[in-house]
């Protein structure tokens, strides 16, 4: 009988290469016969890739900040109710491009909303799910930003600099406190030099996953 599948999570600012070392990792994973699922949020789901052109739209540049929060929260708890739990009890691996924690870094440390509404919405939103490791992609936010915006810059690629600063260290200060889950990756390199480095963060979850092996 298959067990329970694991969930890991990529977290960074703007340009941190999230999708990119997703897709490597997922086509690792599938050479080896693992069944993997790749989501981004918010998305992943009928609902929620409608909120997301909502909240990515330039055009909404005033969205109140609550409002902001509460979008996210609604994408994220449909995409837990109709994708991530049944893929998890199914086995699946389920790997997703930003969790709550961008939720915390984003609405919280760069928006300035309370981080204590923020933990108790979140969890609401998931159901109490947490992710069993997630990778951080650290990188200069001057030079995310470069690479995120080539093609123009959505709304939240749009906001000033001291934001994007806040939402890095937001990361950070979220590893800082959540060691045994987190795990911080430098992002800068080739494409293959960060995907080594992802590969050994993540290996006491996924090394035998990788291998071929499943418990």
């Amino acid at each position: 009988m298959t067990g329970r599948g694991v969930f890991i999570t990529f977290e960074g600012g703007e340009g941190s290469g999230k999708s990119t070392q997703i897709r490597a990792l997922t086509r690792r994973l599938e050479a080896a016969g693992v069944a993997v699922r790749a989501l981004r949020e918010p998305g992943g789901t009928a609902a929620g890739e409608a909120i997301r052109a909502i909240l990515l739209d330039p055009a909404h540049t005033g969205l109140d900040p609550r409002a902001e929060l509460l979008l996210y929260e609604a994408a994220r708890a449909q995409l837990v109710a109709e994708v991530i739990e049944p893929a998890l009890a199914a086995g699946e691996v389920v790997v997703c491009d930003r969790f709550y924690d961008s939720t915390t870094a984003y609405q919280g440390h760069a928006r300035g909303l309370d981080l204590e509404e923020i933990d108790r919405l979140n969890h609401v939103a998931t159901g109490g799910l947490v992710p069993d490791a997630t990778v951080v992609l650290d990188i200069d936010p001057d030079a995310g930003l470069a690479r995120a915006t080539v093609g123009g810059a959505d709304r939240l690629e749009g906001e000033d600099a001291a934001f994007h600063r806040a939402v890095r260290e937001g990361f950070l200060a979220i590893a800082a406190t959540e060691r045994d889950r987190v795990r911080v990756v430098d992002a800068s390199g080739s494409v293959d030099e960060v995907a080594a480095r992802v590969s050994h963060a993540l290996h006491d979850v996924l090394g035998t996953l990788e291998d071929g092996e499943r418990t």
